[in-house]
Parts: structure tokens; C-alpha cells; sequence
């Protein structure tokens, strides 16, 4: 009899134990994982208290397509001689190095060509070049060339022989073997004093008449 009252007691115990540790382990994982236990509360109905829901947060995003130049782009360029008052237009192949750029970009780049320009660009006269129009469609740039007016030449003396000089005065411009001494006694004069021929036609004509 006192050992099926002590198998009882021990059973009893037993379950008691089991309870307490399944009870220690639910709330152990309350404490541990509160969102999913949140979760499950309101899958299965029961709610302590209420839950305000947090609004949904949208990030609008404002895409704005800024216009580049392609190579498919319309590249026009204007040539305007300042010396006569005439534009030409011409399309041309879009330059590699303006592909891809947005018209600040493009800005930048021209005032770069127009304070360092080609040394051809410059034997034509090249002035000045701008930006006129811009679209991802079409571009059309203007630049400005002016002729330079045929510089003078000096005829001067120096060491007995007639030397060439370019309008400066001091830039010489070529060197002859035509002596002073064998040229009329007007011409001599003016030659001492710096003679001046307006053109490369007068000087050769000049140069064919005296040379030996």
C-alpha cells in the first residue's frame, strides 16, 4: 500500500515538473521571439491589446530623363565667315568625345575647343566657337572664322645686303644677297629708312628685279 501511494506521489511530482517546464519554455520563447509570438496571437484570435498597424512607407521615385548626345544624334555646324557676312551649314559626323554628354556637359566641352582650338582651325581664322541649339535629336553648333589680312614686310639693310623683315620690324622674314650699294641711290635711301612692301606679290616682284 505505502508503495503505490509513493508510485502516485512520484507520478504526481512528475507531472507537476512537466507542466512548470513546458510553462518555463513557452515563456522563454515569448521573451525571446516576441514578433513571432505577436504573430501567432493574432493567427489564432487572441489579443491582449490592440495593435495599431504602421502605415506602409512609399518612396516615390521622380525619373526624369535628361537628354544626351547620341550617336544618332543631328550634328549641324555653321560656319559664318566674318570677312564676307556669309553662313554656310554643314551636317557632320557627331565628334566621339560629345557622345554621352547632357548639355551642361557639352558647354563645357566646347568652351574647352574654343580656348585651345586645332592648329588648323586657326590657319582658317578660327575665331569663336558656341553651342545654338540642343536637344538629345539634334545639335547645331556655329563657328566663327575671320581671315587675317595679308601682313606687310619691311626692307631693311644689315651687314651691307637687303634683308626682309615681317611688319613687327624685328621678326625677320628673309635674308637676300641683293647689296645696297648696287641699287639706285632713291631706293637706297628708302631701304635705310625701312622700306615697306604692302604684299608677297610686290616683295617677290621686288626681290625677281634685284636679285643677281
Amino acid at each position: 500500500m505505502k508503495l503505490v501511494k509513493r508510485i502516485s506521489l512520484f507520478m504526481a511530482l512528475s507531472t507537476v515538473m512537466l507542466g512548470l517546464g513546458g510553462w518555463g519554455a513557452l515563456k522563454a520563447e515569448e521573451f525571446f521571439y516576441p514578433n513571432r509570438y505577436h504573430h501567432e496571437k493574432l493567427e489564432s484570435g487572441v489579443q491582449n491589446s490592440p495593435v495599431e498597424k504602421e502605415p506602409e512607407q512609399i518612396i516615390e521615385t521622380a525619373v526624369t530623363e535628361v537628354p544626351v548626345v547620341t550617336a544618332d544624334t543631328l550634328y549641324l555646324v555653321e560656319l559664318v565667315d566674318l570677312n564676307q557676312g556669309t553662313v554656310t551649314e554643314s551636317q557632320e559626323t557627331v565628334p566621339v568625345m560629345y557622345i554621352g554628354l547632357n548639355r551642361e556637359e557639352l558647354l563645357e566641352a566646347i568652351s574647352a575647343y574654343d580656348k585651345n582650338p586645332p592648329l588648323t582651325e586657326l590657319e582658317k581664322g578660327f575665331e569663336t566657337i558656341e553651342l545654338t541649339s540642343f536637344s538629345k535629336d539634334r545639335v547645331v553648333v556655329c563657328k566663327y572664322y575671320k581671315e587675317k589680312e595679308p601682313e606687310g614686310f619691311y626692307l631693311m639693310v644689315a651687314d651691307h645686303f637687303i634683308v626682309v623683315y615681317e611688319e613687327d620690324r624685328s621678326t625677320i622674314y628673309m635674308n637676300t644677297d641683293i647689296l645696297l650699294d648696287l641699287l639706285p641711290d632713291s631706293l637706297q635711301r628708302e631701304i635705310m629708312e625701312g622700306k615697306y612692301v604692302a604684299s608677297e606679290e610686290e616683295l617677290y616682284l621686288f626681290l625677281e628685279s634685284y636679285s643677281s
